[in-house]
């Protein structure tokens, strides 16, 4: 028993570690690439710069990347991570792939909750001789705030399952637990338990998402 739980805390300690920094690089990524699909759509999408060509190629580029099943991409992203970190297996390795899959996944999130912002808001500020920039700053981001939240709330459960996907090809973590020592090994016990702990996971993140949405709303 101690020994699972040691197993357990571990592997969980590595989910967290890689959930935790692809979510903070995704954004890092997926966040300016959301805000310019956002700005250099039409008019009539609510775009304030709007460039057709720009928009086009980045939303196509944008649906490549999503398309692909997290597992392919993984492996092909193999060689850039043994670049940049030397190594391409391991909980450190599955983050770079980690990062790369949600990036796009983020910037079709921030674009969408651009778009909710009221057209008027927007107008007002351009009318009150705000630049682009501060348009973006103080009137886009601070209103789709709770759009945004609900947003990376989405993603942050999203690479909870991927991480456990990467377990599956030497990532480390929840998913190397219950298919390494669950599953090959016959512990059923074990993989029972890693289940019910990415079950936990998702669900916390869930909770804390909505109560913090909830907030933002009432402050509004």
């Amino acid at each position: 028993m101690n020994q699972l739980m040691t197993l357990v805390i571990s592997a969980s300690i590595q989910t967290l570690q890689m959930v935790i920094l692809s979510t903070f690089f995704s954004l890092l990524m997926g966040l300016p690439l959301g805000v310019l699909l956002s700005v250099t759509a039409s008019e009539q999408q609510g775009g304030i710069v709007s460039h057709p060509v720009l928009n086009q190629v980045l939303g196509r580029i944008v649906n490549v990347l999503r398309s692909f099943p997290f597992i392919i991409l993984m492996i092909v992203l193999f060689p850039l991570s043994r670049i940049i970190l030397g190594t391409s297996i391991g909980t450190t390795a599955a983050i770079v792939p980690l990062s790369i899959a949600a990036a796009p996944f983020v910037a079709r999130v921030i674009e969408s909750a651009l778009k909710e912002v009221d057209p008027g808001v927007v107008q007002a500020a351009k009318s009150m001789g705000s630049t682009n920039w501060q348009i973006i700053i103080k009137v886009l981001i601070p209103e789709a705030m709770p759009s945004l939240v609900a947003g990376i709330t989405l993603t942050i459960i999203n690479l909870i399952g991927y991480s456990a996907m990467a377990g599956a090809i030497g990532g480390g973590g929840l998913g190397d637990l219950a298919i390494r020592y669950g599953y090959q090994r016959f512990r059923g016990d074990v993989m029972i338990v890693s289940v019910i702990v990415i079950l936990v996971m998702v669900e916390l993140v869930q909770v804390v998402g909505d109560k913090i949405v909830a907030k933002l709303m009432e402050k509004r």
